[in-house]
């Protein structure tokens, strides 16, 4: 998968919005995701998306935040809305060959993480 590298993170106050980047230096994979994780927690997967399309969300985030892929550039984002204070985290890009969905242990590759911080 190549490197991976997110952007796009920052502080926002409860409410807004906020679109994360995650550009892989090579092809990206046909299964890529989104984690986040906040001091003394385990790492959760938040939002994934397959080669063809299908996207799975953790309950929490449903309906607020949306996966996306441009296979051309090679990038894959995560467009949050309705921001809450407890989406706030170090939110992290990742790819796997050869399962999707929301277990970390499916993903071999790793971006460095963006911060995202919500103000209540």
């Amino acid at each position: 998968q190549g490197q991976l590298v997110e952007s796009g993170g920052g502080s926002v106050a409860a409410g807004g919005s906020l679109r994360l980047s995650c550009t892989a230096s090579r092809s990206s994979s046909r299964y890529m995701a989104w984690f986040r994780q906040t001091p003394g927690k385990e790492r959760e997967g938040v939002a994934a998306i397959e080669g063809d399309g299908t996207t799975r969300y953790a309950d929490s985030v449903r309906g607020r935040f949306t996966i996306s892929k441009d296979n051309a550039k090679n990038t894959l984002y995560l467009q949050m809305n309705s921001l809450k204070p407890e989406d706030a985290g170090t939110y992290y890009c990742a790819a796997g060959r050869y399962v999707g969905g929301l277990t970390i242990e499916w993903y071999n590759a790793w971006g460095q993480g963006t911060q995202v911080t919500v103000s209540s």
